[in-house]
């Protein structure tokens, strides 16, 4: 692995990279919680959505996500917490994207192992550096990937914080509003102050009933039928679909892979180059489920990786299951909601990221493409709630179990 000295940088190339924050486990050893800072070239945020972290998990742009954290093991064993970042999907006006990481529940000196990583989509290492002076530092700045000479370069660049994300965050840009006052009541203790972030991933905007009640809308077609293909593979390979699946509708993907650390699916443009992610699994083993809008000029082309054996099958979608009141799940599922308009209550129990997308047909039927809207995106024990606008495609995404109930 290049392991990189101080303030040293080495070329990275202008595609997608997985960037880790990784420490060994133990007894009273806080985790650490990376983020990411998308800088102009005055060395600033342009607002609060250019940082990515884990109550803001995906940058609007579709350059960054946080993955989340790996499951821990026993003590002494290696953990860590992701990002992934796209450099070619960066845009113009970024010129730095500093790699940072707050310690939750102590400070860095606690924490030993410490290092950071980067590695490309295949896990071939790029660059790597021990952090090993530490002390009473809460929040750290291990590097940085900046533009150079047309191209890409990452450096380490380490600055600690004792102030946590907020003190870090708050240097770079963004703001950082103090929680509003509780109202105290009989018993009342005040909770030590905790900072909250501007602007989290998802706020839903305000919903109220309607003053009548409008017809129910029509459930959502099932689609044209076609035989079921399946298709096998290990690795990353591209999955050229039947050419005669019905353009501009949607098919049901089923992927299952065994013993993999991550497995993905994305959707391919007309060249064959990754273009969306439709999948993006970290169990051990997966049996999930997504959906693919098949293009109107050509075949679906889709791209599976993982690294152990996988299998994907290609369905018509009235095989996804229909609900209008409630509906339970595990990890990663495609549904249909049948329903009006109302306010999908979500319960999730697990660690990781916890994402909900809503398919739906083009409000203009002159346009060739699907309606696609964020309502979650959470890290961990969940329970929220978002509005739907009626029918739709609910494509679900987390490491346990989940139901979701409507309220109308």
């Amino acid at each position: 692995m290049n392991r990189i000295p101080e303030g040293d940088g080495v070329p990275v190339p202008a595609q997608a990279l997985h960037v880790a924050v990784g420490w060994l486990t133990g007894h009273g050893v806080p985790d650490a919680d990376v983020s990411a800072l998308l800088l102009d070239a005055g060395g600033r945020v342009r607002g609060d959505a250019d940082l990515v972290f884990y109550n803001h998990a995906e940058h609007p742009s579709g350059a960054v996500r946080h993955l989340g954290r790996s499951a821990p093991g026993a003590p002494g064993s290696p953990a860590a917490d992701w990002l992934w970042l796209d450099l070619a999907r960066v845009e113009p006006d970024v010129g730095r994207i500093v790699v940072a990481a707050s310690a939750d529940g102590g400070a860095f000196g606690r924490v030993p192992g410490l290092d950071v990583r980067v590695t490309d989509a295949t896990g071939t290492p790029v660059a790597y550096r021990v952090i090993g002076d530490a002390t009473t530092e809460t929040a750290f700045v291990f590097g940085e990937f900046h533009r150079w000479g047309g191209g890409w370069r990452f450096r380490t660049a380490v600055r600690g914080y004792g102030s946590g994300l907020a003190g870090l965050a708050t240097d770079f840009g963004i703001v950082v509003e103090p929680p509003p006052p509780p109202i105290p009541g009989p018993g009342y203790v005040p909770p030590a102050p905790v900072p909250v972030y501007a602007a989290p991933m998802y706020e839903p905007p305000p919903y109220a009933p309607p003053a009548t009640v409008p017809a129910a809308p029509a459930p959502l077609p099932r689609g044209v039928d076609f035989p079921p293909a399946v298709y096998q593979g290990r690795g990353k390979e591209t999955v050229h679909c039947d050419p005669h699946l019905p353009g501009g509708g949607w098919v049901l993907l089923e992927v299952e892979s065994y013993h993999s650390l991550l497995t993905t699916v994305e959707s391919c443009d007309a060249y064959g180059r990754a273009e969306d992610f439709l999948l993006m699994a970290y169990e051990d083993d997966v049996r999930a489920r997504t959906v693919a809008l098949v293009p109107r000029s050509r075949p679906l082309t889709l791209r599976v990786d993982a690294d152990a054996p996988w299998t994907l099958r290609v369905l018509p979608l009235s095989h996804a299951r229909r609900f209008d009141s409630h509906v339970e799940g595990l990890a990663h599922d495609l549904v249909v909601y049948d329903g009006p308009p109302g306010v999908l209550d979500f319960l999730h129990h697990g660690e990781g990221h916890f994402s909900v997308h809503r398919h739906a047909p083009p409000e203009d039927p002159l346009h060739d493409d699907e309606e696609r809207t964020q309502l979650v995106s959470e890290i961990g024990e969940v329970r929220v709630s978002a509005p739907v606008a009626g029918p739709g495609l609910l494509r679900i995404s987390g490491d346990g179990p989940w139901k979701c109930a409507v309220r109308r």
